[in-house]
């Protein structure tokens, strides 16, 4: 709905923001999930919704940070108990199959070493892999929460690989092995690095 005709000193248009700061999730079992995103993903819990004269039957809550620049955030991640979740799909599909409305959560690590170190952990732990994906600017290892949610787990690509063409970027993908020791290889030399041809001179 556009009220700047109410108002014509309001701004033209929405300020763009930094990204997004946190993320809630609803789970069935806030125990369960909480084993994933602290044993499996990493996380460390930074705080829980506590009973106050204002708010004495709180919902089971927990908060959670990853590191930024050696340091914890306030919170990237919140989970919130809800019983009456509907049972994941015994498959996890990216796209269709899943009733999920969050398609996928993408999660960076420091950098490549981190991100390699992370697979061969979640592999020897029995992870599934989903699927691994060279994007043009990210590569990724997809797997799913207890819940059914989508995880992506990533390292960025230097800016200067897709930063002359986003779009183009965005639409590459190689997909990659998903077991065994092929599912731990990472080609980093073999990233395409993404130009806006120059326009055609008349």
């Amino acid at each position: 709905m556009d009220n700047t005709a109410a108002d014509p000193s309001a701004p033209r248009q929405a300020v763009t923001p930094c990204g997004i700061n946190h993320l809630v999730l609803n789970v069935r079992d806030i125990e369960e999930s909480h084993r994933f995103w602290t044993e499996l993903l990493g996380f460390r819990q930074v705080g829980e919704l506590k009973a106050t004269p204002q708010r004495p039957n709180p919902p089971k809550m927990r908060f959670y940070s990853g590191e930024r620049g050696g340091h914890t955030h306030h919170h990237d991640v919140a989970l919130v108990e809800n019983r009456d979740l509907p049972a994941p799909s015994k498959e996890w599909s990216m796209y269709g199959g899943a009733p999920m409305a969050v398609n996928h959560i993408a999660i960076t690590l420091p950098d490549r070493e981190a991100w390699l170190q992370q697979l061969a952990f979640l592999q020897a732990r029995g992870v599934k892999f989903n699927r691994r994906v060279d994007h043009g600017m990210t590569h990724s290892l997809y797997i799913n929460d207890p819940n059914g949610y989508g995880i992506e787990l990533l390292y960025e690509l230097p800016r200067e690989v897709w930063q002359g063409d986003i779009d183009a970027a965005l639409n590459f993908a190689r997909i990659l092995p998903t077991e065994g020791a092929e599912a731990l290889v990472d080609e980093a030399d073999k990233n395409p690095v993404f130009t806006r041809p120059e326009p055609a001179t008349p």
